[in-house]
């Protein structure tokens, strides 16, 4: 319809290759329709950002305050279906209201290019990493201690995602290969001092609410503030797949015994976190003593016994070390 602009984001190479060689890419282009490279796009605010308060229509499964590089953007999350009828309509459309929907047949097969595949060389043990200026080595945590003692940085609500955390965009997308550089913007649109007090207090504690990293699943999310020197994430729940990311970044996703003792903890109280490392290998819980009101809390760990021991080891990247034949 007038007045609408279109684009279409092919999910893998794969996806693109077979809308070239059934016509369905000519068919679309013809029609007006964009298209986008493969790759992290629209959906984190990397092109085809919506008009200031413009209303985008999209197929995508984020649609966080902002995430589409436009502050006070107006993004509905809908069906391919649904998408397709607002670009015919011009608005938001059912589209069982322009009649009976084509059928669609699944391919008998599926096109597939390894082309761009470069395979390990022989000897790669020895071959050097070339890093240009944007790209820092990843920084590894170390393994954890019993005793765990330091100041809470930030305290924060409910349904915190990964966006909150770590924002994406146009601006902090280029710097995911540099973690110094991108850990500047860690909790940025929530408090932009976290990152400078973070590193002056040498580290700390991350204290959250129910469904802590829920979103994207984002790795930058976790070992970012590992990298400012977060010690540990106390929160009510963790999302599944950020709990994940703060085991392999080594931080500790630690719950609190009672929910309700997240009221008597607040930013800027100092905490001493007690039996550590027997709570990670599920043989007690740990203790949180707050230095500041003179109060305890007790942790627990609610992790699976894989998730203990890459914990134990210091994060993915030191487990799998200890995995190679010496």
């Amino acid at each position: 319809a007038a007045g609408v602009s279109m684009a279409v984001s092919p999910g893998s190479r794969q996806t693109l290759l077979l809308m070239l060689t059934s016509g369905l890419m000519t068919k679309l282009i013809k029609a007006g329709v964009r298209e986008l490279e493969v790759a992290c796009g629209p959906c984190i605010g990397m092109g085809f950002a919506p008009p200031t308060r413009g209303p985008s229509v999209r197929t995508f499964n984020r649609n966080f305050e902002g995430r589409s590089g436009t502050p006070d953007d107006l993004v509905y999350l809908c069906s391919p279906e649904t998408a397709a009828a607002t670009a015919i309509g011009g608005k938001i459309a059912d589209p069982r209201d322009l009649g009976k929907l084509p059928a669609l047949e699944e391919p008998a097969k599926y096109p597939v290019d390894t082309s761009g595949f470069e395979r390990p060389p022989k000897g790669r043990a020895s071959v050097k990493v070339i890093r240009g200026p944007n790209i820092a080595p990843l920084p590894v945590a170390n393994p954890p201690k019993d005793v765990i003692e330091g100041e809470v940085l930030i305290r924060l609500g409910d349904n915190i995602s990964t966006d909150h955390i770590m924002p994406a965009g146009a601006k902090i997308l280029p710097l995911r290969s540099n973690i110094p550089a991108i850990a500047e913007h860690v909790f940025e649109y929530v408090d932009s001092t976290f990152p400078a007090r973070a590193k002056k207090a040498g580290g700390g504690f991350i204290v959250a609410g129910d469904n802590y990293g829920q979103g994207s699943s984002r790795e930058h999310a976790a070992v970012a503030p590992m990298f400012l020197g977060v010690y540990l994430v106390l929160a009510k729940s963790f999302a599944r797949i950020h709990l994940d990311n703060l085991v392999n970044s080594g931080i500790p996703p630690v719950t609190f015994g009672n929910p309700t003792e997240y009221d008597a903890i607040q930013q800027g109280d100092r905490l001493r976190v007690t039996n550590m490392l027997a709570a990670i290998r599920g043989r007690s819980d740990a203790t949180a003593e707050d230095l500041t009101r003179g109060t305890r809390v007790g942790l627990r760990l609610n992790l699976r016994p894989y998730q203990r021991e890459v914990l134990l080891a210091g994060g993915g990247i030191r487990y799998a070390q200890l995995q190679v034949p010496r």
